[in-house]
């Protein structure tokens, strides 16, 4: 299942092509991280009880991971580049749709988006390691940066968008504006774009390769904090005192401290021997930051907020660097990301929604600590065994 086919990277346009994936890469959060900060008003305009409300968080992220294996279908008919911008056109549409028609147009909108997301997420890891393989582990943790800036942006900005507007609607479809852009810059690559050669559609391999299992679980069940995050953390804060804009505004800052991670985290993994050591440092963040915004006084909530933004940022750059790291060239490259994302991102699916069920059933965040702790050591344990020095053994 390819997406990139290994040909010389092109000399020229470079700079056009980087502050292209820099776009893209804002764009494949802000339609998860939009919705969580005014879930509560959406909730309420529109008579959804809790659990429907929660699918909103969750639905995108089974999106991820079911389109994702459409990526190289698209790619092989008309190349990854120009089925980036149809990815982006898709995601535009979603984010609008999500705004119009009221229920029905609020789900249909959050799949397409999602499937907008999915599809590109797969295609960009690929396009990184065949246009700057000297610098794949530097454009990973800028495009990892970009990912973390537009959650933020979108996490921090929605309710203060809402609150000028005056209604939730205009906040989350703005965000389509930003798709737009995006695909505008990204217009020149569809003009080069490439094509797919024979050997590059060649079947994976990779269902039998441990490696490859290792790597795509640790991409899902690191994710599905992330997504827990997304989806939850805005609401966790509020039952812990915080107002609404608090809330959102915490979330934005502990997502922007996502960006000084997301870049060290390739740093790290390059200099280190393998990449065991920074995976078991950002899991140990991940956990420290959670629990505390469970169960720390609410003075400390901030500092928390701060802990637990280093760690996601570390564990996801990580994860993209596996990508790159475990495998030789661009093609395994898109194969590894199209099987870490898909099946990952259907694994991770299920974190936010199991935690919004825990949640409605006992009638705590606090209850949802040991499920938390139950995903925080899977990821470490598959990231012990992924981050060890090794390629995907059939290339």
């Amino acid at each position: 299942m390819s997406a990139v086919p290994d040909i010389p990277p092109a000399r020229h346009g470079h700079a056009l092509l980087l502050a292209g994936i820099i776009l893209v890469g804002l764009n494949l959060r802000p339609a998860l991280s939009s919705i969580s900060p005014v879930l509560e008003d959406i909730r309420l305009m529109l008579g959804l009880s809790a659990v429907t409300a929660g699918w909103l968080t969750t639905l995108p992220v089974f999106c991820l991971g079911l389109f994702a294996p459409l990526a190289p279908l698209l790619a092989r008919r008309i190349g990854p580049e120009r089925g980036i911008l149809v990815a982006l056109a898709v995601l535009a549409g979603g984010m609008l749709l999500r705004t119009r028609f009221g229920i029905p147009g609020l789900f249909a909108g959050t799949v397409i988006a999602g499937a907008g997301i999915g599809i590109a997420g797969v295609l960009l890891p690929g396009i990184v390691k065949r246009n700057f393989p000297a610098q794949a582990d530097l454009m990973t943790g800028v495009y990892t940066m970009a990912l973390c800036a537009g959650a933020a942006l979108a996490a921090g900005f929605t309710v203060p968008l809402a609150q000028y507007f005056g209604s939730w609607r205009p906040a989350i479809a703005s965000w389509a504006l930003l798709a737009v852009l995006a695909a505008l810059l990204w217009l020149p690559q569809v003009r080069h774009a490439h094509t797919l050669n024979s050997q590059a559609q060649a079947p994976a391999r990779l269902w039998r390769e441990p490696l490859a299992w290792q790597v795509t679980l640790f991409m899902g069940l690191q994710s599905s904090t992330a997504y827990i995050v997304f989806g939850w953390l805005p609401s966790i804060l509020q039952a812990r005192g915080l107002t609404p804009l608090a809330a959102g505004g915490w979330m934005s800052v502990s997502v922007m401290m996502q960006l000084i991670t997301s870049l060290g985290g390739p740093w790290l993994a390059r200099r280190a021997r393998d990449q065991r050591g920074p995976i078991v440092l950002m899991l140990t963040l991940t956990a420290a930051g959670l629990f505390g915004c469970l169960y720390a006084p609410a003075t400390q909530l901030p500092l928390w907020a701060v802990v637990l933004g280093l760690g996601q940022g570390g564990n996801f750059s990580l994860a993209l660097s596996l990508l790159v790291l475990r495998t030789r060239n661009a093609t395994t490259a898109a194969q590894l990301s199209g099987m870490a994302q898909g099946l990952g991102y259907t694994l991770a699916a299920l974190g936010p929604l199991t935690i919004g069920m825990v949640r409605e059933w006992s009638g705590s965040w606090q209850a949802t600590g040991p499920l938390l702790a139950l995903i925080v050591l899977g990821a470490l344990i598959a990231g012990l065994a992924a981050g060890r020095d090794r390629k995907i053994g059939h290339d």
